[in-house]
């Protein structure tokens, strides 16, 4: 499997952003999310294929770039699909599957076709759950940093206690996935960046 490099990971984005302030917001991102995996990684010694980790951090939430309408509105409402969406994006773009499902795999703590029906999300009924190390670490590393405006570091305490809404499932694979990589140091990062850390 070919994986790309960051420049041209970059490029894409620069490419479907719609505007320099969507390309500024998920790009930043995306770049957080892999210097959390990094740290992750750094520290827990993790049977991971590191290069395979960067792309999918990078690659993620470039589905986020279709929820964007031709004003430059952002439809929160259809957030949930921007991981199917970065999915058909990618294929269309002729990424390996595994690249692909980087988008579609990370939402949450994961998706299952119980929480689709049963939410009435507007999803193709299907289980969208991290499966391989790889898909798990960038997941994990997505938690801890947050889009909203502005932008937010998120410590594992605060994203715990966010999680229980969603259920006792979502609650056991967090802790789980805490336990397996444990917590990132954010703080640097938070001052780096100048986001808060909530």
């Amino acid at each position: 499997m070919r994986i790309p490099g960051d420049g041209e990971i970059r490029a894409l984005h620069e490419r479907l952003a719609p505007s320099r302030k969507a390309f500024d917001l998920v790009w930043t991102h995306c770049v957080i999310v892999c210097r959390i995996a990094e740290r992750l990684m750094d520290a827990g010694g993790l049977d991971v294929d590191k290069e395979l980790v960067r792309a999918g951090c990078l690659l993620h939430d470039v589905g986020v770039y279709r929820l964007y309408d031709i004003t430059g509105e952002f439809d929160h409402r259809q957030y949930v699909r921007h991981g199917v969406l970065g999915h058909e994006l990618l294929a269309e773009e002729g990424f390996s599957e595994a690249l692909c499902r980087f988008c579609s795999h990370h939402t949450g703590m994961g998706l299952t076709r119980d929480d689709i029906e049963r939410q009435n999300l507007p999803l193709p009924p299907a289980d969208y759950l991290a499966e391989t190390g790889e898909e798990r670490l960038v997941m994990y590393a997505d938690k801890f940093h947050s889009k909203t405006d502005p932008p937010s570091f998120v410590n594992a305490s605060s994203y715990a206690v966010h999680v229980r809404r969603f259920g006792g499932d979502k609650v056991a694979a967090f802790k789980e996935m805490r336990d397996l990589y444990g917590e990132p140091d954010l703080e640097p990062l938070a001052t780096e960046y100048g986001h808060t850390l909530v």
